[in-house]
């Protein structure tokens, strides 16, 4: 690796060698005693204002600085860096920062002078709050960063910065509390990042796959989230955050499937409200999975498991159906996939309208052409809305969903549950980062059964998960209990 020398044009020339796009510009004036100077920087990532201010002006009014050391002091960039080769250089001026060398200075000094085009933080989306903090996290990284510790304002608060991805350089940032997260799982996660060798990371979800334990496993392999204060508190919890800079979804580890049931809406509620909403979540999940298969099983091998008027109902509904109950649900279920695909990739008007059609025209049409049963239509919609009752977990309850209406359709009630207990077999084995995916349930964590499906008051949560290993297990000291000086 060459080193750059003290000629100003030598080293604008090592450094055009390597980027030889033509929005790369350079910036040539003398200093106050005539020495050459150029400074080399991306345009449209660069702030062009502050450099002129803040690097060029007194550049302009002051002799030319023989150091490193001296020209960072002559600068007003409260960010500088050191760069000693033609591919640091490169590498700094690809990131948004400018490149500064001088005639008769070794090496160049690199500015930060980004120039941050971002959208305004704003609540997520897909995470609306009746109550709380409506932050949203953003596509920048370094905001991302200073919103998780405007909220955790202890010197605990660890950030390890990663790049990954040959051609994107790709800033990550692993976040966790010292003293709190499991050292080797930060260790491990760590260590996976930096193994990543792949041309580009251009979203959080990318680096799921390389931090994967099983990488084709149904289920995510970590957990997600876009608001702060849910991160916080996970990160308060023993767990571990990544971001990746451009996306607004960061990840957080080990995951663990009770965590799709809970909601950043349940912490600001009672207990009881908090209860009532993880167990709605669960059973809208089980109707989801559950409801379409015993139908089909019901009507092929077992009716008589249904009430009576209830059977006499089904029976005038499908009478001169052409198509199997399978066949039938099936073919609703791909209605129902279409339907949501297209509505998620038109324009929001244009999807209102296309909700309108697939509920009123194909649906209504469908059954008075006898092609569907009106029974069958309804045991899809609930299914298909209950699904929506945990919105992390809808694209594996949707695979799941089919799994069990073909084993239904095939094998009966006997393929239902024999499908129950391989997937209760696959999640019991399941684990990442030395923690059990059904845990507290498999294996019994009878502390932490307290925030899971149900929610315990507040002031019996003064220990923190078993399950993450935390080095320090006190998250609250109450009723008189000696205060922890030495932990917290």
């Amino acid at each position: 690796m060459k080193a750059l020398g003290k000629n100003c044009e030598e080293n604008v020339k090592a450094i055009k060698s390597i980027l030889t796009s033509e929005d790369i510009l350079v910036y040539r004036f003398k200093s106050g005693d005539g020495a050459a100077c150029a400074a080399v920087y991306t345009d449209g990532l660069t702030d062009k204002a502050l450099l002129g201010e803040q690097v060029a002006r007194p550049l302009l009014s002051s002799p030319s600085p023989k150091s490193i050391q001296e020209a960072a002091g002559m600068l007003l960039s409260p960010e500088t860096k050191a760069v000693d080769s033609p591919e640091g250089a490169a590498e700094e001026i690809l990131a948004g920062n400018p490149v500064i060398v001088i005639d008769g200075m070794r090496g160049a000094l690199a500015a930060g002078l980004k120039k941050l085009t971002m959208r305004a933080i704003m609540e997520p989306p897909g995470a609306f709050a009746v109550k709380g903090p409506r932050e949203g996290f953003i596509e920048d990284i370094k905001t991302n960063m200073s919103l998780v510790r405007n909220r955790l304002r202890t010197p605990k608060l660890q950030f390890k910065m990663l790049k990954a991805g040959r051609q994107s350089g790709t800033a990550i940032a692993v976040g966790f509390l010292e003293g709190i997260a499991n050292a080797e799982i930060v260790e491990k996660i760590c260590t996976k990042i930096e193994q990543i060798d792949t041309d580009a990371i251009l979203d959080s979800s990318y680096v799921a796959k390389f931090l994967a334990e099983r990488p084709l496993s149904l289920f995510k392999p970590a957990g997600t989230t876009e608001k702060p204060d849910v991160l916080a508190a996970k990160l308060a919890e023993g767990r571990v955050a990544v971001f990746v800079d451009g996306s607004p979804i960061a990840l957080t580890l080990p995951y663990l499937l009770t965590e799709d049931f809970q909601g950043a809406q349940d912490y600001f509620s009672s207990p009881y409200r908090a209860g009532v909403s993880r167990a709605v979540r669960f059973f809208g999940v089980l109707i989801s999975l559950y409801l379409p298969a015993f139908y089909v099983a019901a009507q092929l091998f077992k009716l008589q498991i249904l009430p009576f008027s209830f059977l006499l109902t089904i029976a005038g509904s499908i009478q001169g159906i052409p198509l199997s109950p399978g066949l039938e649900l099936f073919f609703l279920l791909l209605v129902l996939e279409i339907l949501i695909e297209a509505s998620i990739r038109m324009p929001k008007y244009v999807a209102l309208a296309l909700s309108v059609i697939g509920a009123l025209v194909l649906g209504d049409t469908a059954v008075k052409a006898g092609l569907v049963s009106s029974s069958a239509i309804i045991i899809m919609a609930l299914s298909g809305i209950s699904a929506y009752t945990v919105p992390d977990l809808v694209g594996t309850v949707s695979l799941l969903r089919l799994m069990f209406i073909v084993v239904a359709g095939s094998i009966g009630t006997f393929g239902v549950l024999l499908l129950t207990a391989l997937l209760l077999y696959y999640l019991v084995s399941s684990d990442a980062y030395g923690c059990p995916m059904l845990a507290p349930f498999s294996p019994l964590v009878k502390r932490d059964l307290k925030d899971s499906l149900f929610k315990a008051p507040m002031f019996d949560l003064d220990k923190r998960p078993k399950t993450f290993g935390s080095e320090n297990e006190t998250r609250m000291k109450i009723r008189g209990d000696e205060v922890d000086h030495g932990q917290d």
